[in-house]
């Protein structure tokens, strides 16, 4: 039985010595291991010898499980010879991830014992500094690290260290254009100093170098909505917000904690649009999501804006909202009752 598979990624090898290691132990692996079973890529298809790389573009294609899994375990094999870079592998069925690989190297070579211990520290609250240090150790040894220039621009964001975090995020890009995360993180740094202009070109990057399959693809896009609010494309935005409202996340997904300001930013969205009736559907639609996790939006400024709303469209309950909002402490809505 065949299923919808993507592979895209990229493994660097640090000097030809390394790169023909790895094409030899291909070799040999495939001859003495895989010699009769399916493998998705040729070595034609993978290896550069000019860049010293692994590399797959974007591939789509019907594959058995059986193929799938021993492609990954000969690229995981591979990627152990390798300094940097990933390669992302993906299974669906029915719409559904069946399975996925996240490749990289794996082995003794300092860079990548730095790297890997230090992208782990990065998740770590109060381990910023140790990660950054491990980090740079990585980018000292290899200074094509496109994944740890990344990660310490994360960090740099973080500590507020806006200046190194945009070098650190641009020479990630400079050696790895499908880096989707220093998309991402640049676009952050020019939202954060209203550049939205320039903030929506890297979200458009960070979009396409990564799949709807990711966390960080739903991530630009709402922020692509954000920047488009800011300058006025409500069209634009009322097109990723729909897509992004429409997509059921995992609990465990970051992105879920914007679900109901996501609902409640459509809302305002279709206002501006002059669809009174669809804003005080999700707005309703927002209201059922439970405060417990979401990010920037209270069911106080909910209420204001189904207030408004229903007033605009001579709907009863309106002034009930209004009260319930100014009662859970909306500013606005106290403001608007008093100058009644």
């Amino acid at each position: 039985m065949f299923h919808k598979s993507i592979f895209q990624g990229k493994i660097e090898f640090d000097n030809p010595r390394s790169y023909s290691k790895a094409l030899k132990m291909f070799r040999h692996r495939v001859e003495n291991y895989h010699k009769s079973i399916e493998i998705i890529f040729e070595e034609e298809q993978l290896f550069s010898e000019e860049q010293n790389t692994i590399e797959i573009p974007r591939t789509v294609i019907n594959v058995t499980e059986k193929a799938w899994k021993t492609t990954v375990s000969l690229l995981s094999y591979t990627a152990q010879f390798g300094i940097s870079g990933n390669i992302g592998a993906w299974m669906i069925e029915e719409g559904n991830l069946m399975h996925f690989a996240w490749i990289e190297p794996k082995s003794d070579k300092a860079v990548v014992k730095n790297y890997l211990k230090g992208k782990e520290l990065s998740k770590v609250e109060g381990k910023e500094d140790e990660a950054i240090e491990l980090l740079s150790k990585a980018i000292e040894l290899y200074d094509k690290h496109s994944q740890a220039y990344e990660r310490r621009g994360f960090l740099n964001y973080i500590l507020e260290k806006f200046h190194d975090a945009e070098r650190d995020f641009s020479k990630a890009i400079q050696w790895d254009d499908g880096n989707a995360a220093a998309y991402l993180g640049r676009a952050r740094l020019k939202m954060r100093r209203k550049d939205y202009d320039e903030a929506l070109k890297d979200l458009k990057m960070a979009i396409a170098k990564s799949l709807a399959l990711q966390d960080i693809h739903w991530h630009a896009r709402r922020l692509k909505a954000d920047c488009m609010i800011h300058l006025k494309d409500f069209k634009g935005a009322e097109f990723e917000l729909r897509f992004f409202n429409k997509k059921d996340f995992e609990k465990s997904s970051r992105n879920s904690r914007h679900e109901k300001a996501s609902l409640y930013k459509y809302a305002l969205v279709m206002k501006e649009l002059k669809d009174q009736e669809t804003a005080l559907k999700y707005l309703k639609e927002a209201l059922k999501i439970e405060d417990k996790g979401q990010k920037y939006v209270t069911d106080a400024d909910i209420y204001l804006e189904m207030s408004l709303a229903k007033k605009e469209l001579g709907k009863n309950g309106h002034l009930a909202d209004l009260k319930r909002a100014a009662k859970m402490g909306n500013k606005r809505a106290v403001g608007i009752l008093e100058n009644r």
